[in-house]
């Protein structure tokens, strides 16, 4: 635990070693203001809810979480530093959990600084604090599968720009596969079974779940496996390159 903590305090001591991390923040934290308040009619609907801030999370994250992940691997593998990291007595295992708990630290900041946002709703009227909380806690169970998957992507080239790209590409899917107008042109040609298990794939649609205030154990087992099964991708992934 004390290696992978120093891992991890390591990486997200060079996250904010640069402005870049803080140009990332103030993107994130405006685009979440803008989808609150103006292009999800936060005043127009005249609820005091963030029902408008959370449904934008999926897509918000489409574009946030690779510029966090792109770097995780492809920047040690383009500078050379991945061989030094690898003769330290650490695990591999220990090298991707650190870096991934470290990136996953620096999307749940981002998250909570969006809590001036909770305060606003809770002046203008009463809204089910226990959703929102609920909300939040589903928001960076999602934010934690991309991260993952952004992890092994990373983790499979020395490029930034296509870790990003790729990334990007995935996160799409992930979130198009339940996006009901793609669901209903696929309902003519396709059994309803098969758009059934498509859809219970989709982030959108288990997110929408706990936006609800729901903490359905189902969708906290698919994140979460989501992100195991990511991060043992990511091991593997690591292992054959040193082999190579």
């Amino acid at each position: 635990m004390l290696k992978l903590g120093l891992i991890a305090k390591r990486e997200l001591y060079m996250y904010f070693s640069t402005p870049i991390a803080y140009v990332f923040l103030i993107i994130f934290l405006l685009l979440n203001g803008l989808s609150t308040f103006y292009f999800g009619n936060f005043f127009a609907r005249g609820q005091a809810d963030l029902q408008s801030f959370f449904s934008f999370h999926p897509w918000i994250y489409m574009i946030f979480i690779p510029a966090i992940s792109m770097r995780l691997w492809a920047e040690e593998r383009k500078s050379g530093t991945i061989e030094l990291l690898f003769t330290l007595p650490i695990t591999t295992l220990e090298i991707v959990l650190g870096k991934f708990l470290a990136a996953w630290l620096f999307s749940l900041i981002a998250l909570l600084l969006t809590f001036p946002i909770w305060l606003v709703v809770n002046y203008l009227g009463s809204p089910d604090n226990g959703v929102i909380l609920a909300s939040y806690i589903g928001s960076w169970l999602m934010a934690g599968a991309f991260l993952a998957i952004g992890a092994a992507v990373s983790a499979s080239t020395k490029n930034q720009v296509i870790a990003f790209v790729l990334t990007n590409l995935l996160c799409l899917v992930a979130n198009l596969c339940g996006f009901p107008m793609i669901m209903d042109s696929m309902r003519a040609w396709l059994p309803q079974l098969v758009i059934d298990t498509i859809t219970g794939f989709s982030f959108l649609t288990n997110f929408e779940v706990i936006s609800k205030g729901i903490l359905d154990m189902r969708v906290l087992f698919f994140f979460l496996s989501l992100i195991v099964l990511a991060l043992f991708a990511n091991v593997v992934i690591i292992e054959q390159r040193k082999a190579d």
